[in-house]
């Protein structure tokens, strides 16, 4: 099954695809959809959609799996997790694609052993499990990695 991973965000959306089966994942693709602040912000829903339509047609995903929005963070900051969730939710709608979600807390348990784990913990056992680069994949790719990965290691014995 392939599962479409995804950190949601207004000016950036990290998101990664995962084949997942009870034995194992593997990382097909990964990125991060970028908008930028000068433009008007529905010129910025629509690019995301548009973009996040594109990977969804090429890979297929059978499940969608974001990370849940997270209520301890500044009010502007919600408002734009709130408004990228919002077009994840109405392409799950229109391809009829099954969404879940993990909070913050369960997906750094899951990764690192630590629910309250800082980024840098979870970058590296994100890099170890995928043996990616270190380069140049920004925070919020990695944010969709590490969220794919509890996905998968939540659930392979049900798989």
């Amino acid at each position: 099954m392939n599962i479409l991973a995804i950190d949601s965000g207004l000016e950036r959306t990290g998101w990664a695809v995962f084949k997942i089966n009870s034995q194992t994942f593997h990382l097909i693709d990964y990125g991060c959809i970028i908008t930028s602040k000068n433009i008007a912000i529905e010129q910025r829903c629509l690019a995301i959609f548009e973009q996040l339509k594109t990977i969804i047609y090429k890979y297929q995903p059978e499940k969608i799996i974001a990370e849940k929005l997270f209520f301890n963070i500044n009010k502007k900051t919600v408002i734009n997790i709130a408004q990228s969730q919002g077009i994840l939710m109405i392409l799950a709608g229109q391809f009829k694609i099954d969404i879940e979600f993990l909070t913050p807390l369960q997906i750094k348990q899951i990764i690192t052993g630590n629910g309250r784990a800082d980024k840098k913990a979870v970058r590296k056992m994100v890099e170890i499990e995928v043996k990616l680069d270190k380069s140049n994949i920004i925070d919020d790719t990695i944010d969709a990695i590490a969220c794919g990965m509890a996905y998968y290691y939540q659930n392979r014995r049900s798989m």
